[in-house]
């Protein structure tokens, strides 16, 4: 007998989405194509990948299967290949161009200079291919940043010509690994998107210290609407995650400029359909606000963080939007936090990288936060050292976790750690370096600081 549930694909679909979706599994009977980026065997998909053979081959998957709608928010291959495949099977999607328009970073900027100009900052392009001598005459100290890269990937404040030369500057197999990364959205925003110009190259900006934030959103019948904002909070001295915090501390008034300017950004990229989030940082001594990026997916990460806060679920309402419904199809449940955090855990030394819990602690993580969600991401060797150059930094592990209120999630976050064996994620538990590294302080119950390296799985 035949399943009442309609089919559909997902698309490049790991961690928080693919959990995230199988809550959706009652509604919809679901697929699944493409290849996880950061496991092996998966990874070894991207050798020879092109996305136009791939919608070729799904196209023809397709007939077979009757997909009714197709879903992914994954940055790098998957909000590009859904958007392609929707266009050729004529489902709701949102149109390739304004995919490639989003991610194409500086081709971004220079639509946001002309209709956003007070949100944006000065940019260029850095006018040597990767691994070529750098220039003279930049103008120091300067953000750069891949012109198509995701999670946060070579992005970072430069000091000087020295500084920008040690990030640019890659051995044959991260040359090899950037290529390929890059090479597919090339090959598309190349006949689609032609005067944006090439993505195989890094650009520079005016670099901005300021507080910041996420707006979360969603454009059905080219309507824009807003999910909400969600806090960036930083490791002390840097500019590398170290939580994300529901309900935002940030003026009400300021999201509200902060959405004027997603939809005039929107709206210039025809972008009149799915979900997108915004980054951008507001300055509360000027009140200047200014975006980073937009990108024109949802942002997975933070899906689990409003269905706790706001009892509203992005994933289901990302498969409302795919299957041709409008945000009014959508249920809300009932909150079950007050505030909720998305913890990530980091090392900022090699020698300092913690043991991943075992099968005992994460029974006990378990048992004790039936609520939580744990993702250890261990990596050693050649891995390890490319993630501490590309990233400055070493995420080996997120936790989400809810509360009453702050106070409460506090709490529970410092059990969490003591029982993992982890640092606690909080300003207060760290400080600074005469090198201007974030160093833990003496954390009683967790045995840090460590001082051996500690790598395995």
């Amino acid at each position: 007998m035949r399943s009442p549930r309609p089919p559909a694909l997902q698309l490049f679909s790991y961690d928080w989405d693919r959990s995230a979706f199988e809550a959706c599994a009652q509604r919809v009977r679901f697929d699944h194509a493409g290849f996880d980026l950061f496991s092996f065997p998966s990874q070894v998909g991207l050798l020879g990948f092109d996305l136009d053979r791939f919608t070729d081959r799904l196209v023809r998957r397709a007939r077979r299967r009757g997909w009714q709608a197709v879903v992914s928010h994954h940055e790098q291959f998957g909000a590009l290949a859904a958007a392609l495949l929707a266009e050729r099977l004529g489902l709701p999607g949102t149109a390739p161009d304004a995919v490639i328009a989003c991610q194409h970073k500086l081709h971004a900027r220079r639509v946001l200079e002309r209709v956003a100009p007070e949100a944006t900052v000065p940019c260029e392009p850095l006018p040597v291919a990767y691994g070529e001598p750098i220039p003279a005459g930049l103008d120091y100290p300067c953000f750069a940043k891949p012109v198509k890269a995701a999670f946060s990937v070579l992005a970072r404040e430069v000091a000087d010509r020295e500084a920008l030369s040690a990030l640019t500057r890659f051995g044959w197999a991260e040359l090899w690994i950037i290529r390929r990364l890059v090479e597919p959205f090339e090959r598309v925003a190349r006949r689609r998107l032609p005067e944006a110009g090439t993505a195989h190259r890094m650009m520079l900006e005016q670099p901005v210290q300021a507080p910041q934030y996420n707006l979360d959103g969603f454009v059905a019948k080219g309507q824009v609407h807003l999910l909400g904002v969600v806090d960036a909070i930083m490791y002390p001295g840097t500019q590398a995650f170290m939580r994300w915090d529901l309900p935002s501390r940030l003026d009400p008034a300021v999201q509200a400029r902060a959405l004027d300017v997603a939809r005039r950004f929107l709206e210039a990229v025809r972008f009149e359909h799915g979900c997108f989030n915004m980054e951008f940082f507001h300055d509360p001594a000027s009140d200047r606000l200014t975006v980073i990026e937009f990108n024109p997916r949802l942002a997975s990460q933070f899906g689990d963080l409003y269905r706790r806060v706001l009892g509203l679920d992005p994933h289901s309402l990302s498969l409302t939007l795919a299957l041709g419904g409008g945000p009014s199809d959508e249920p809300r449940q009932e909150p079950t936090a007050g505030a909720s955090a998305s913890f990530v855990f980091r090392a900022f030394d090699a020698s300092q990288v913690p043991a991943m819990p075992g099968r005992a602690q994460q029974a006990a993580f378990a048992a004790r936060f039936p609520d939580g969600m744990l993702l250890p991401m261990p990596k050693q060797g050649a891995g390890l050292a490319r993630e501490f150059k590309w990233l400055g930094s070493h995420r080996y592990g997120v936790m989400h976790l809810g509360g009453r209120d702050e106070a409460d999630l506090r709490r529970r976050c410092e059990e969490a750690c003591n029982l993992l064996g982890w640092p606690l994620p909080y300003a207060d538990a760290w400080t600074v370096d005469a090198q201007g590294l974030p160093r833990l302080r003496s954390q009683p119950g967790t045995g840090w600081p460590h001082r051996e390296p500690v790598l395995r799985a």
